[in-house]
């Protein structure tokens, strides 16, 4: 088949448009975003999806990533405050937000927040004491992000997160710093103990008094009680007294008789119930215990009634005729 030149041209037109067709259409996937240039001047930023652009009059300028983004910054020597040498790395997580000033604000844009981060890591992490960098690093990555956020914002980005991963302090002086907390602790232990002591003093000196109170209590209370009783005693024997006075006074001869007879058995009781004697002596004759415990039955007999048999009268006390004392035989001085 041969063909015209009407045909050959319309060929070569279709596949013109076709090449057009393909040339203005541009698909952008989801989390990035297409700068437009229209002879090499930004007019617009194409979205995720199906974008049609005017052919050989715009094109394409920069296809950026705005999904977040994380960025290792290299570990570097940061000298403190007091003169202490450290070694710090950290992470940035970074996200663009305008895509027009990410690509056309800043030239080379990782470079430039990498940069940028570590030399406020110095700066930061170079204003503070060593035990204030290793002690607050919370206040550390909350400087950071403040002040790289702040840099960045003309850029169109957003930095969302600059976090310390590591801080290590030279070998000398991390032996010198466990060597201060075991110091401390030991100091600590020390102060606990010591502490722990005096409290147990304290306690024990409580208990003592307490108990030295609580005991002269008692003994008070134990006086007070005696006394009580000898009080009681006392009046019990003045009114035996009084009774026995007065029987007397109305002719009652039993009464002194009863009375003297009680106080004669308590005192033989009282000596021979004595812990310290062995042998007893007493100048008692025998017929003045008879008679004296014939005149307690007579008495008795008296008291509890028996009318039939009158009481017998008491027998006199015999006394006895006086002999002789016995010869000592361990005396030799005695004559014979």
């Amino acid at each position: 088949m041969v063909l015209g030149g009407f045909d050959i041209v319309v060929i070569a037109l279709v596949v013109f448009v076709i090449l057009v067709l393909f040339a203005g259409i541009k698909t952008v996937p989801q989390g990035y975003r297409y700068t437009v240039e229209r002879f090499g001047r930004y007019t617009r930023t194409l979205e995720p999806g199906l974008n049609i652009i005017t052919p050989f009059v715009e094109r394409v300028g920069a296809r950026l990533n705005v999904m977040e983004q994380v960025l290792n910054v290299p570990t570097q020597e940061v000298i403190t405050r007091d003169n202490a040498s450290v070694s710090a790395d950290a992470v940035s997580f970074y996200q663009i937000l305008n895509a027009a000033q990410a690509a056309y604000q800043v030239s080379n844009l990782e470079n430039a927040i990498l940069n940028l981060t570590m030399t406020n890591i110095r700066s930061v992490m170079g204003s503070m004491d060593l035990d204030e960098l290793l002690s607050n690093r919370d206040a550390i990555n909350d400087r950071l992000l403040r002040v790289v956020d702040d840099a960045v914002q003309p850029w169109g980005i957003k930095v969302t997160r600059v976090e310390i991963k590591d801080i290590q302090p030279p070998r000398d002086l991390v032996d010198a710093m466990a060597r201060q907390m075991k110091a401390e602790r030991e100091k600590r232990a020390q102060v606990l103990e010591a502490e722990g002591s005096r409290n147990a003093q304290i306690l024990r000196a409580e208990g003592a008094k307490q108990s030295a109170i609580l005991q002269a209590e008692g003994q008070r209370e134990a006086a007070f009680r005696n006394a009580e009783a000898r009080e009681r005693l006392a009046e019990a024997e003045a009114k035996a007294t009084t009774m026995v006075s007065q029987a007397i006074a109305a002719g009652d001869v039993q009464a002194i008789n009863y009375f003297v007879a009680q106080k004669y058995t308590e005192a033989l009781t009282a000596i021979g119930s004595a812990s310290n004697s062995k042998v007893v002596l007493m100048p008692i004759e025998a017929s003045s215990i008879l008679s004296s415990l014939s005149g307690i039955g007579a008495i008795a007999r008296e008291v509890f009634g028996d009318p039939s048999t009158p009481p017998a009268p008491p027998r006199p006390r015999q006394v006895p005729a006086r002999t002789t004392p016995p010869v000592n035989p361990f005396n030799t001085n005695q004559e014979t």
